[in-house]
Formats: C-alpha cells, sequence, structure tokens
C-alpha cells in the first residue's frame, strides 16, 4: 500500500477563474478603503490572498497599519462577495484535473489535501462550483499564516491529526503550477510536481527545477506515476 499525502494548489492548478476574482476584490477593497490600489494590474499568481491584499494597497499609498486596521472588514467583504456572485460559468475545470482526482482517490494509502493561498471560504467555492471540493478534506489556507512558505508545515499537521498517520518529506507531494508552489515543496524537502496550467510557462517552471513537469494532466497514469514516486525535490 501506498502512503502519500498530495497537497494542491487551486488557482492555475485545479482551475482556472475568470475576470470575476480581480473584480470581486476590487469592489471589496473600494468598499472598505475607498480604493483598489493596483488590483486592476496586479499579478496574482502563486501568492497569498492576504499578501496581494497589502501589496495593492500600498500601491495607493496605505500604509500597513491602515491597511491591517480594516483588514478583517476586507476579507469578510471580499469572501462574501465572491461567494455571491460567482457562478459555475466563471469557473473552469482544468484538463484532467477530475480523472486525475478519481484515480488517486481511490488508491488506498494516498490522501488529498488543499495548500493554496487562497482564504479557505472563497478557495472551497471555486472548488464547490465545479463539483471537485469534497476530494479535500483539510488543506492550509490563507487564513492561516502570513508567508506562504508557513503552510507546507500547517497542512502536514492538519493531515496527521485529521488521519492518524505521520508523513515524511519523502511521502509528501506538492503539486502547483507556479514557483512558489515548488519554493513551499523545498521547505519541507517533499517532491514537487509543477504543471504549466497557468500563468508560468514550461520553461519558466523549469528554471526551478520541479521534481516533475507536465504541460497538463491528461495522462493520468504518468502524473501518478510521478506522484508516487519516493524521491524529494533537493534544494537547486
Amino acid at each position: 500500500m501506498h502512503r502519500k499525502l498530495v497537497l494542491f494548489d487551486i488557482d492555475g492548478t485545479l482551475v482556472r477563474v475568470g475576470s470575476v476574482n480581480r473584480r470581486v476584490l476590487g469592489d471589496a477593497l473600494i468598499e472598505v478603503y475607498g480604493t483598489e490600489g493596483s488590483t486592476g494590474n496586479h499579478d496574482f499568481s502563486g501568492k497569498m490572498d492576504s499578501a496581494i491584499i497589502y501589496e495593492v494597497l500600498e500601491h495607493a499609498g496605505l500604509d500597513r497599519r491602515e491597511i491591517a486596521g480594516r483588514f478583517d472588514r476586507a476579507r469578510e467583504t471580499y469572501i462574501a462577495l465572491f461567494r455571491e456572485r460567482t457562478t459555475p460559468a466563471d469557473i473552469t475545470l482544468l484538463g484532467g484535473v477530475r480523472e486525475l482526482l478519481d484515480e488517486l482517490s481511490g488508491i488506498p494509502g494516498v490522501h488529498l489535501g488543499l495548500l493554496t493561498g487562497n482564504f479557505e471560504e472563497s478557495g472551497r467555492h471555486k472548488l464547490k462550483l465545479p463539483g471537485i471540493d469534497h476530494y479535500f478534506p483539510f488543506g492550509a489556507f490563507a487564513d492561516d499564516a502570513i508567508l506562504r512558505t508557513e503552510l507546507p508545515a500547517i497542512a502536514v499537521d492538519r493531515a496527521a491529526r485529521l488521519t492518524g498517520t505521520s508523513f515524511s518529506p519523502s511521502e509528501t507531494v506538492i503539486i502547483g503550477d507556479t514557483s512558489h508552489d515548488i519554493g513551499c515543496a523545498r521547505v519541507l524537502n517533499a517532491r514537487s510536481i509543477a504543471v504549466a496550467t497557468g500563468n508560468f510557462s514550461m520553461q519558466e517552471l523549469a528554471a526551478h527545477n520541479p521534481g516533475a513537469l507536465f504541460e497538463n494532466f491528461a495522462a493520468t497514469g504518468e502524473v501518478i506515476t510521478e506522484i508516487l514516486n519516493t524521491q524529494s525535490s533537493l534544494p537547486s
């Protein structure tokens, strides 16, 4: 029996979200702070929702203390607006994802979770709409830490408490579409699998030396073989 903890990113890895996400964040920040800052053209790829809020508002000249004072309200407003406005038409389930999750969930000893920069409620809404949230009973989210590199340890701890199993680095796999996901795997010396279905090209991802690299998840069997591989991702 295999024993694997497989942690997935959301945006660009499992699903692609339309422009509603950026519009909703901008509207939430205008409601709370009176400005959307640089939301309209800011690069969100691989970043924590919490960090994005600080970055776009600092670009508008707000200081961190002012942002922090209304942050909880901004977070709650964004989540509420996102859940209210986002429909199934705004979410694209990426190719091969459902087949991959179906196969993995049927392998004894393989446990699936999330490791994402999304706030949990908005992130899970992105997965509920295409019907894949049920594959992920736990995860680590932007609600849990300030830095993305703090999330891997949180996810591993939650997995241990839920399953009763302590997962070693060689038993842990982190899957995502950005260099930030590869970096998270290195924090644990876990195996990283990168997929070029987001904003990073194959060449850009390859430069960060992931344990394995795919253009997409179409080849289910090949992806599963790499997931079950025991080799960890060594620092470059």
